[in-house]
């Protein structure tokens, strides 16, 4: 399963994002760790000098009452407007709750009479001894608070994060964005450059980081163009040059077999006359892909394919009267007008013809269709097998099991003009019980859109 590629923009956005907010979180748990600590320190300095200066006062207001049998509570002043976490007892050696403050009961305290601070599950106790230890007071502070006061610290710290993260998610990809730009600037260059366009890249303003890249495939492309050209130019001259002569040897080879009356003679003229015609074929088409290769299927003029192919299929059916040549337009098809040079079309058409007429089976009828939406399509009947794909005859010198001659470079040619011609090539066999199986090829011409 192939994964679709990311974005160089959308992995550093991502990886920043996720970094921030780990370090982030890191950072509030360090500080909240800190935060605590220092929290406590501030409440346990708060806790005992409370209890320092209230001790006398409670002693000083125990002293005063009226001794009774149960313990006394200290009224409110103002019961119920301010939120109070701070709680006392004064207790006797015994453990006895003498008085406490209006916001505790009279159950004494599980902190020990003890001077000093004491924790538990719910308060932190700070006790003083008072009295030649004989009363005991016992101020308490609720945990709760604190921890309420460290959970709001933490919020206070996290709810930044949470509203700058997008907002700092979108501001880093603003910046990568712009700082790889140069980068999809060059990487979009370098895409348009095939067999068609070896042209040198022209970026300038690059990051120093990726300023070489351009000159080294410059470098590399310059080399291609020169190794093209001249594979091209190998092809097409020896094609040329040997034309003229071997068209002559071809004509003295047939005015000698003419003359020879034995038999054996006869036989052996005859196979050098089919080597020499193969291999005028041969040469045929080696001009044809080199004239494919050099790029002549792009046109700014439209030509009426419909015109195009019935003179075409006429000129075919001239130069090879065993061929049968069925042309079935569309209903209403009287044009079909296509920005593409008549040239390369006539050399993609023709091949095609060539090759139903070649591997169809002898007597049976070659079809041409066209369709309204730009489909020519070229059908035949064959009486071999074929390749499952048959879009491995799309490869040069690739032919089918037959032992009909050919070059194996008619559809190759086909195919590189038809990407030229912005078309493209359509192989498909059918092959229907009790029937003959059928070779399809279908040249598809879209409209142009512009």
């Amino acid at each position: 399963m192939q994964t679709k590629p990311r974005s160089l923009a959308g992995r550093l956005v991502l990886s920043i994002s996720v970094l921030l907010a780990v370090f982030w979180t890191i950072g509030v748990g360090l500080a909240i760790h800190v935060m605590r600590s220092e929290f406590d320190e501030v409440f346990d300095s708060g806790l005992q000098e409370t209890t320092e200066r209230l001790a006398p006062l409670v002693v000083d207001d125990y002293f005063r009452r009226e001794t009774g049998s149960g313990p006394n509570q200290v009224a409110a002043l103002n019961p119920g407007k301010t939120d109070e976490y701070l709680t006392y007892q004064v207790r006797d050696a015994s453990g006895r709750v003498l008085l406490h403050s209006h916001n505790v009961d009279s159950e004494p305290y599980p902190a020990p009479l003890q001077a000093g601070f004491w924790s538990g599950a719910d308060h932190r106790i700070f006790t003083i001894v008072t009295v030649s230890d004989t009363l005991f007071v016992q101020v308490a502070d609720s945990l709760a608070h604190r921890r309420e006061a460290t959970l709001e610290s933490a919020l206070t710290l996290l709810l930044p994060i949470l509203l700058l993260l997008p907002l700092g998610m979108f501001a880093t990809r603003w910046v990568v964005v712009r700082a790889t730009r140069p980068v999809n600037e060059l990487r979009d260059a370098i895409s348009m450059r095939d067999g068609a366009n070896l042209e040198p890249i022209d970026l300038a303003g690059l990051p120093t980081e990726i300023a070489s890249i351009p000159g080294s495939v410059n470098t590399l492309l310059g080399r291609l163009k020169l190794a093209l050209q001249a594979e091209r130019d190998l092809a097409a001259n020896s094609a040329h040059e040997l034309r003229t002569p071997l068209a002559g040897a071809l004509a003295q080879m047939e005015l000698l077999a003419d003359q020879l009356n034995e038999h054996g003679d006869r036989s052996r003229a005859d196979r050098v006359l089919e080597a020499l015609r193969r291999l005028s074929r041969m040469l045929e088409k080696l001009l044809q892909l080199s004239r494919a290769e050099a790029g002549i299927g792009a046109s700014k003029t439209s030509v009426d394919l419909v015109c195009l192919v019935t003179l075409i299929v006429e000129g075919f059916r001239r130069s090879h009267s065993a061929a049968i040549i069925e042309i079935q337009p569309a209903p209403g098809l009287t044009a079909l007008p296509r920005a593409v040079d008549p040239d390369a079309f006539a050399i993609a058409f023709n091949n095609l013809l060539e090759n139903a007429f070649r591997y169809g089976v002898s007597g049976q009828p070659i079809t041409v269709s066209l369709a309204v939406d730009g489909r020519i399509t070229v059908t035949n009947a064959v009486s071999g097998p074929l390749d499952r794909d048959v879009d491995v005859y799309r490869a040069r010198f690739k032919r089918g099991p037959t032992a009909r001659p050919g070059s194996g470079l008619g559809l190759a040619i086909v195919d590189k003009l038809m990407e030229q011609m912005n078309g493209k090539m359509t192989l498909r066999a059918m092959e229907v019980p009790g029937e003959r199986a059928t070779f399809e090829c279908t040249l598809s011409f879209p409209a142009d859109t512009r």
